[in-house]
């Protein structure tokens, strides 16, 4: 059977060679996380906790480790790589405390003679499949929830970068959990999604990736109305106005849009900034990205990395000269923005963008940065919203009236208001519309592994 190469998006080498898991493998495995189930779903909850309190220790342990793991098969720079598994082990850290917090209630009952009593329970067996831009955080705020609640979990990584979700489920074992309580699968996304899907014993599907294959998930699981949890693709509106701080507005988007060379579902795909601002802030922002290096990850210096792979690059390109054929002003030539060579692009800011861009209305995951100007805050609101998606949002603004118009008219589940960097372990992150449904973090992000039962008591 074909293995499956694990690439260096750098160098292009391969770092290693792993096997695919086969249907049989994979449903054996279901099977044996079942079993588990019947036995963790009994372990008490501050057991629960103090192993996923292990977990944690093991993983800030091994943080360069991981850091250069997810450097090596991601390409993300290695301060944003450990920066990445302090966030990816915040969830842990979270839910080994939320573990001891899963409360039940009695409730007043219609009869003197009766009493009502509201308990949780875990869901069941959990089969998860995570993206690769983020290896560590992805899984862990998925996997932490699930066995906190008293779940068991399977976690199918995203082929590019399988080695974090690898190394973050040994350390798991390390600290305590049982083999088949946590444990991950090599596969294609479509094998993983087709079997978690129909399989009688996976009782809930939580899945980090595209809306397209969302949607398919949905619909395969709907047939055994299945329990899912959706965070789905991003169309992430900027807006700038013009009573906002320029210099921290402008470091704002730096910190959104250029994370993980763009590669993100909550970065800034389009920027919209009031009219009598957008020259200063075109400026500023020119020459901090600019200033920004490219290059292999592992190097000190380096602020970007590569892009994960050649398509990648491609989707980006054609982005960038549809927006120039389109009107759009490029602050460096497609020449200097190529000139790294293999999947490395020097980041761009588009000035004069406007919306018959394909990077207004698509997804570019990539270090491309479209600034269109506006005159009407309503108008802006009302572009911001004309989307599909409604994952995340940002405006800068140091007007109160101005920051809570926007915040209850923009159709986005998490929003940052002057904060280019939203996300938080203790906070709910999921979307609106077709970004998907669900929250994963915060006291919400448990609700999705249990199940609620009420019992009623007659004296």
């Amino acid at each position: 059977m074909t293995k499956l190469e694990v690439i260096n998006p750098a160098t292009n080498e391969v770092l290693e060679r792993l096997d695919y898991a086969t249907h049989e493998q994979i449903n054996h495995q279901i099977k044996q996380a079942h079993q588990a189930f019947q036995n963790w779903k009994k372990v008490d909850a501050h057991e629960r906790s103090a192993k996923l309190a292990q977990w944690a220790q093991l993983i800030d342990d091994h943080q360069d480790e991981l850091a250069r793991l997810i450097t090596l098969e991601g390409g993300k720079p290695l301060a944003e790589a450990k920066g990445e598994v302090a966030y990816a082990n915040s969830y842990v850290k979270w839910y080994a405390e939320e573990a001891k917090r899963v409360y039940g209630r009695t409730i007043p009952a219609n009869s003197p003679s009766k009493k009502i009593v509201i308990d949780k329970f875990p869901v069941g067996v959990v089969g998860a499949i995570t993206p690769w831009n983020f290896p560590a955080a992805m899984i862990t705020r998925k996997m932490a929830p699930a066995l906190a609640a008293g779940c068991t979990i399977i976690c199918k990584p995203a082929v590019k970068t399988p080695l974090t979700t690898i190394k973050l489920v040994e350390l798991a074992h390390q600290a305590g959990f049982p083999k088949d309580a946590i444990s991950y699968i090599i596969a294609s996304g479509k094998d993983a999604g087709d079997i978690f899907t129909n399989h009688s014993l996976i009782s809930k599907v939580t899945f980090t990736g595209s809306t397209a294959v969302g949607k398919s998930l949905i619909e395969s699981s709907a047939q055994q109305v299945k329990n899912v949890t959706m965070e789905l693709g991003g169309l992430a509106p900027l807006i700038v106005h013009n009573d906002a701080d320029i210099e921290a507005a402008v470091d704002g988007t730096i910190a959104s849009k250029f994370r993980n060379a763009g590669q993100t579902c909550i970065c800034a795909n389009r920027i919209y900034v009031h009219e009598d601002i957008a020259e200063a802030y075109n400026e500023k922002l020119i020459e901090k990205v600019h200033a920004l290096s490219v290059g292999d990850g592992l190097k000190e210096e380096v602020k970007i990395g590569p892009l994960i792979d050649n398509q990648a690059v491609e989707k980006v390109l054609t982005h960038i000269k549809d927006a120039q054929e389109k009107g759009g002003q490029l602050s460096r030539s497609i020449e200097d923005i190529q000139a790294l060579g293999g999947n490395f692009l020097k980041p761009v800011v588009i000035t004069n963008a406007n919306l018959d861009m394909k990077a207004m209305h698509e997804e570019t995951f990539g270090p491309v940065a479209p600034v269109m100007t506006y005159s009407d805050l309503d108008e802006v609101i009302n572009i911001a919203n004309d989307t599909e998606f409604g994952l995340a949002s940002y405006f800068f603004t140091n007007d109160y009236r101005t920051g809570l118009k926007l915040f209850n008219e923009l159709e986005y589940g998490v929003i940052g208001w002057n904060d280019g960097g939203p996300s938080a372990a203790h906070a709910p992150f999921g979307g609106l519309k077709e970004s998907g449904y669900g929250r994963e973090g915060g006291v919400e992000g448990i609700e999705p592994y249990l199940e609620t039962k009420y019992l009623s008591i007659q004296e």
